[in-house]
């Protein structure tokens, strides 16, 4: 496969694409990569031009910017954009370029959970008991009739923060009106699943695919929570590392015979394959592995922990999958293990200043800083979002890992800055 000369077009502004544009950089396959709109670090990068006059959303420009540039590869970064069909234009407008990502309706598996709940009913893929609600008196009638603990989730995009986990009739209630009354998710809101509260250890799953095959990362551990000992209120993701010891080869196995494999075959039969990420966060319950949620696009922060890891170039892999063609390919990855601590805004994942200056010192050679909400503004750089920046570190151990990853953490200097201090403790006990 001739993949030399790759000009690239990766959509987004977060650590996910950070993480990306580094690890295409060291593909030799790569001749350039424009990051739209990018931030401060990807600014950094060699290869790399970031193009903030243009919005992620504006389909219709990135695409004459496609033309312009002689992009042979569109990898868009986050759901939005997927999940509003940027892979459907692209193909029907500038059908030279190769797309890395799922057409409009595969990524109705991020986009509804109600949608993806009743996928995998149909296919008989390991999930939560549910019921889906778009009337606010039915699911509060329901709630009223089940004595076990739930989940709620708002069914649309919610950045990450849709899921409610009530620890009481009370508070079930009250979530429920949250999400459908006071309207805290906007239209997300508008239908809602409840399912039952499945107990376990919970891990990710990167995996490519051509819409055929699929090849996985190594399974990561994300830290929702914005507290230590996993307290506190949901956030997009405050640490991850990888591979967790909570899966054994030998469950992987199931989990790809089980789960991946036919959620990919499904989707195919269904007429509308997956093509890109599929990210499948899983409980580990007594009962075996279940299914809590599908993203159709690299996880963040999981990605920042498996990329790192990834021997095969990851350029050839995307134009594989891209082309139809990743059963020719053997992903591989090193056998070391990679931890990330995210650095938030103080009151992260509330309310938070923007704009505060930044200071970073220089990492060791086994430690990167991924920027998420960065820009660099008037040759300072300063911060433009709540998740603000990440250490990711790489070892022979997992507690290496984590330690030179806080060697890291002290490398990033802003005022109000938090971060939690016990990422992938549970694993090093």
């Amino acid at each position: 496969m001739d993949t030399l000369g790759l000009r690239v077009l990766l959509v987004g502004a977060g650590g996910r694409e950070h993480a990306l544009a580094w690890k295409l950089c060291q593909s030799a396959r790569v001749e350039r990569i424009f990051v739209v709109p990018g931030n401060g670090g990807t600014a950094g990068l060699p290869k790399v031009t970031n193009v903030d006059t243009i919005s992620q959303e504006d389909f219709a420009s990135l695409s004459v910017f496609a033309k312009e540039e002689n992009i042979s590869l569109l990898i868009p970064g986050p759901e939005a954009p997927l999940v509003a069909g940027i892979v459907d234009h692209f193909a029907h407008n500038v059908p030279n370029v190769r797309c890395f990502g799922p057409n409009r309706a595969a990524a109705r598996m991020e986009g509804s959970k109600t949608f993806a709940k009743d996928f995998m009913k149909r296919y008989n893929i390991p999930t939560a008991a549910y019921e889906n609600f778009s009337s606010y008196e039915d699911a509060s009638k329901c709630l009223d009739s089940i004595s076990h603990s739930v989940v709620i989730k708002a069914s649309g995009l919610a950045a990450g923060k849709g899921v409610m986990i009530p620890t009481s009739k009370e508070e079930a209630h009250l979530a429920l009106k949250e999400i459908m009354l006071d309207r805290e998710f906007g239209a997300a809101g508008d239908e809602v699943v409840i399912e039952e509260f499945l107990e376990g250890e919970e891990l990710s799953i990167l995996s490519f695919t051509d819409g055929t095959t699929v090849q996985s990362l190594p399974p990561a551990q994300d830290h929702k929570r914005a507290g230590e000992g996993d307290t506190g209120p949901n956030t997009g993701g405050m640490g991850t590392y990888a591979p967790t010891d909570v899966v054994t080869g030998n469950m992987l196995e199931e989990i790809q015979e089980t789960i991946l494999q036919p959620t990919v075959d499904g989707m195919r039969e269904s007429g509308f394959p997956m093509i890109g990420c599929l990210f499948t966060g899983l409980m580990l319950t007594k009962s075996g592995p279940k299914v809590l949620e599908y993203n159709v696009r690299f996880g963040d922060p999981e990605t920042q922990s498996c990329l790192p890891l990834l021997k095969t170039d990851l350029a050839e892999l995307v134009y594989a999958c891209a082309n139809g063609r990743l059963g020719a390919y053997n992903l591989e990855v090193e056998r070391k293990f990679a931890a990330t601590v995210v650095v938030a805004a103080g009151g992260y994942p509330g309310s938070y200043k923007k704009g505060v200056e930044m200071q970073l010192d220089g990492v060791a050679a086994d430690t990167v800083l991924f920027h998420a909400g960065t820009a660099i503004k008037d040759g300072k750089l300063t911060t433009t979002g709540g998740r603000v920046i990440a250490s990711t570190a790489t070892a022979d151990s997992l507690r290496e890992a984590v330690d030179r990853a806080y060697v890291g953490v002290s490398a990033i200097h802003f005022q109000g800055m938090q971060y939690r201090k016990d990422i992938a403790a549970r694993a090093l006990k």
